[in-house]
């Protein structure tokens, strides 16, 4: 009886491994196709894209690993905390980006609204509920993960303006129609994040949407009248508060007495370039991370890539990131409506603008503003972000390649 039993048990375990087996080899055999699918037989934009994107994210984990590893250590006696955080938002990025790059954009299109309603109402929540950190109360915990919601909102933002300037193309000739309302548009994306105080972000946000406006075909006239507006605006939302307005007037005479030591991290990142002088000290040697340099994996993490890998290394970092928007314009040329190149152009300002600043910041050509490097700083929200705003583009891309070369007749507004 007993060795029935057995024999009986040793069926089903036989049965439950060869299932297991099959459901494993289908998941192989799918995963296989997919990606064969996925980049078979596309245009040289969409690889030079993809692979400038997987390439520039392995720079990025490589510097949070070198950069982090002393805070890291600081705070959890573990060398790999942020590294490893951010090694399972890159693969979660590029599953969201692979599921981005294969849906169709006018799904994308209809779905804004509401992803835009969730992202906002998520954000408010973010000023409730949310959690502050240097001042800026931008981040909330959702089922044990902490997220700037912000980072996603900068993506929602732009789809939203593309489809809005596509649906009102046909009016761009009135003001109150279209350049109107989009400001209370950018408004409703915009005010949330600064009263969250998070003003790097929501500069960003700003300077992006204008370039989208601009881009589309906002006239000259009021191009002038919101320059003037925003040119108001900033220095009193910069002035509005005292760590900001110290920090300005820090940035503005380094010279003078510094005792709030508002200067101490741009100088230290100065420091690190001298440092680092043409070749660099190599990587994992990094003298300036060894708490002299705060946020050293994140916005500052281009101040370590340039003591690491010298001035050889930042330019070559810099020209990556011009690569990437020259792809980006022309994959936005091959497109074939208002709503599509718009959104690929408004990607690119985002990437393009976002990594200006915080390289400026950096060489204390901008004040501290609190704003990442794209796919190289630590941060999952951000990155997050960034790979799925690149789905998106590759999505186009695949469609521009499947409907072939673009000619004039074939191109729409």
């Amino acid at each position: 009886m007993a060795n029935t039993r057995t024999r009986a048990g040793a069926g089903k375990g036989k049965a439950s491994s060869r299932v297991a087996a099959e459901r494993a080899n289908r998941l192989s055999e799918a995963t296989s196709t997919f990606f064969k699918n996925f980049f078979r037989a596309q245009s040289r934009e969409f690889y030079l894209l993809i692979g400038l994107v997987i390439f520039i994210v392995g720079v990025g984990l490589l510097m949070v690993l070198s950069a982090s590893f002393v805070d890291s250590l600081r705070a959890n006696n573990n060398a790999f905390s942020i590294f490893n955080k951010q090694l399972v938002s890159s693969l979660v990025g590029f599953v969201m980006l692979f599921v981005l790059a294969t849906l169709p954009i006018e799904f994308i299109k209809r779905m804004v609204g509401p992803a835009t309603v969730v992202a906002l109402g998520v954000q408010v929540a973010v000023l409730l509920i949310g959690t502050s950190v240097n001042g800026n109360k931008n981040w909330i915990n959702i089922l044990g993960f902490t997220v700037q919601p912000s980072e996603f909102l900068k993506l929602l933002g732009i789809v939203y303006i593309a489809k809005f300037l596509f649906e009102r193309q046909d009016e761009f000739d009135n003001p109150r129609r279209v350049w109107f309302p989009l400001v209370a548009v950018a408004g409703l994306f915009i005010v949330p994040v600064v009263l969250g105080g998070d003003v790097g972000t929501a500069i960003v946000m700003a300077v992006v949407f204008f370039a989208i406006w601009a881009s589309a075909g906002l006239p000259r006239r009021l191009i002038n009248v919101y320059a003037i507006a925003a040119a108001l605006a900033v220095p009193v939302i910069m002035f509005s508060n005292s760590s900001r307005r110290g920090r300005i007037m820090a940035w503005l005479d380094p010279s003078a007495a510094d005792p709030n030591d508002y200067n101490w991290q741009t100088t230290h990142g100065i420091w690190a370039f001298a440092a680092g002088g043409l070749q660099g000290v190599g990587l994992g040697q990094s003298k300036l991370k060894w708490s002299w340099i705060p946020e050293a994996e994140n916005d500052f993490i281009f101040a370590i890539i340039g003591e690491e890998t010298g001035l050889i290394g930042a330019l070559a970092l810099i020209i990556l990131f011009i690569v990437l928007a020259i792809v980006m314009i022309r994959i936005a040329l091959r497109t074939r409506d208002l709503y599509r190149r718009m959104l690929v152009l408004g990607v690119m300002f985002w990437i393009s603008i976002q990594a200006f600043i915080n390289i400026a910041v950096v060489l204390t050509l901008l004040p501290v503003l609190g704003v990442p490097l794209p796919l190289i700083s630590a941060g999952g929200s951000s990155l997050l972000a960034t790979l799925m705003a690149f789905g998106v583009v590759l999505g186009i891309e695949r469609e521009n390649h499947a409907l072939g070369p673009v000619t004039p007749r074939r191109v729409r507004r």
